[in-house]
């Protein structure tokens, strides 16, 4: 046992001692689970949203607790408490047992001793719990004031800011003993103009893992700015074409084809059950040699980004294909210790009251040599979509539809009128191997959440600008 020294307040919200996991993990093991594990959080969230000049909701949520996992045989017991004392999380450890034992030989158990990992959480330079409600409350204000005033058709105005602080403790039968504090701080702005084409929408959204610096970062002026301009812009769209088309994607958010399309199919559970496309294709060419797809949890700043995931594995940078041969999946710590392999850092949770899962963390597009212009005046005819909102993947198929939020003709190699949103259509599989141009412009795109099975945890995405020499267009216009 290692003896002694306590875990500070600051790290979960009461203290944990060494001593008390040693003896609730053993507790746990004690009808013959061959592992457990407990994950602790405290995770504060605050927010202000404005909507139509008025301030809709000013937030602040606090939620503690613990969740216990243990596994036997293959079969996980999972149990949870908002009450971190001893005696909670023994009966917490003991009911998670009681969940799995049935398929575990009696009198196997055994007492575990842990040892602590160091991690590096990612810096802060202004803990948003420092700024004043009355700072964040100027903030969105100053976006509706802008943004109204950039033009007489904006008519609608939404204003968002939130910050939240995750600390967590994970502890298991393995030894490992770890902690990560993470801070996360984001600010959008929607404006709905409206002219005789009826109404359209625009967005301006940032996120980065990072204290309130973010708005030292960037303007919210010029956030608000671009969202107007973005809005208004678009009264003058014609409907988007239908059909098959060439269409170039922008820079940043393009990403979250990659995500939705390719990413979920890269997942080592999906994988397993055999609901992936990329299922036994290891080591095979699945795209065009453009493409080397990578998720990583280490990108300094990003929204997907951390110390440790929420097994205690240390982040990781993964190159998933590479010059378009498929090279690994991603990884938590289950579906790798059935495959005999370490974990990829991938194993993340919504809260302590949930399972933790395979899941991404910032994945994207690796930038390549080509000049955009040069992309784009390959082009005669085709379309630009310079953002993608939300979509719907089938894993298994690898088919997808997308939303077109911000969308230009390209015309004789030149980008020209604007499109009213439509669809982009396609299969992630086909769409890999018809990529013929990669950009040398890559960037991030917005923050974003990825949602599976019940679970919203945060995740990023970019690409450089990148060219598809066929896909499926749902527009109007014939």
């Amino acid at each position: 046992m290692i003896e002694g020294r306590l875990l500070s307040a600051t790290i979960v919200g009461c203290v944990i001692d060494e001593p008390v996991l040693n003896r609730v993990l053993t507790a746990a093991l004690a009808d013959g689970a061959e592992f457990a594990e407990v994950f602790a959080e405290d995770a504060e969230r605050n927010s202000v949203n404005l909507d139509d000049g008025r301030i809709e909701n000013l937030a602040s949520s606090r939620d503690r607790g613990a969740g216990i996992r243990v596994i036997a045989h293959g079969t996980v017991g999972f149990a949870h408490t908002a009450d971190l004392s001893e005696a909670s999380l023994v009966r917490a450890a003991r009911a998670a047992a009681e969940a799995a034992r049935r398929h575990a030989a009696p009198g196997s158990g055994h007492a575990v001793e842990i040892a602590t990992q160091s991690s590096s959480p990612a810096p802060v330079e202004k803990p948003p719990a420092d700024v004043d409600k009355a700072t964040k409350v100027g903030a969105v204000r100053r976006a509706d004031q802008v943004a109204r005033a950039y033009d007489r058709a904006i008519t609608q105005v939404s204003a968002n800011y939130a910050d939240t602080r995750r600390r967590i403790l994970v502890a298991n039968s393995d030894g490992l003993l770890t902690t990560d504090d993470q801070t996360r701080t984001q600010f959008s702005v929607s404006c709905v103009a409206t002219g005789d084409a009826g109404m359209q929408t625009g967005r301006e959204s940032v996120g980065h893992t990072m204290g309130y610096e973010l708005l030292d970062r960037y303007s919210v002026d010029e956030l608000a700015t671009s969202a107007a301009a973005r809005a208004v812009s678009k009264l003058e769209a014609r409907p988007a074409p239908s059909g098959t088309h060439t269409v170039v994607i922008g820079p940043g958010s393009g990403g979250v084809l990659f995500h939705e399309a390719c990413g979920h199919g890269l997942e080592a559970d999906l994988v397993r059950k055999g609901a992936s496309t990329f299922a036994g294709k290891l080591g095979q060419k699945v795209a065009s040699e453009l493409v080397t797809l990578i998720d990583d949890g280490t990108m300094a700043g990003e929204w997907g980004q951390f110390a440790v995931d929420d097994e205690g594995q240390p982040a990781a940078r993964n190159v998933l294909i590479e010059n378009g041969v498929l090279v690994d999946y991603l990884w938590d710590g289950i579906r790798a210790r059935q495959e005999g392999r370490p974990s990829s850092g991938n194993g993340r949770r919504q809260s302590y009251k949930h399972l933790p899962m395979v899941r991404m963390t910032n994945t994207y597009l690796a930038g390549g040599q080509t000049d955009p212009a040069d992309i784009i005046a390959g082009v005669a005819n085709g379309v630009y979509v310079a953002r993608l909102g939300g979509g719907q993947v089938n894993t298994t198929s690898g088919d997808f539809v997308f939303g077109m939020t911000e969308a230009y003709l390209i015309e004789d190699g030149k980008i020209t009128t604007p499109l009213r949103e439509g669809q982009l259509i396609g299969n992630g599989p086909k769409v890999l191997q018809m990529i013929d141009a990669v950009g040398n412009d890559f960037e991030m795109g917005p923050p974003g959440t990825c949602g599976k099975d019940g679970q919203g945890v945060p995740v990023g995405d970019g690409v450089p600008t990148l060219r598809v020499t066929e896909m499926t267009i749902g527009g109007t216009a014939a």
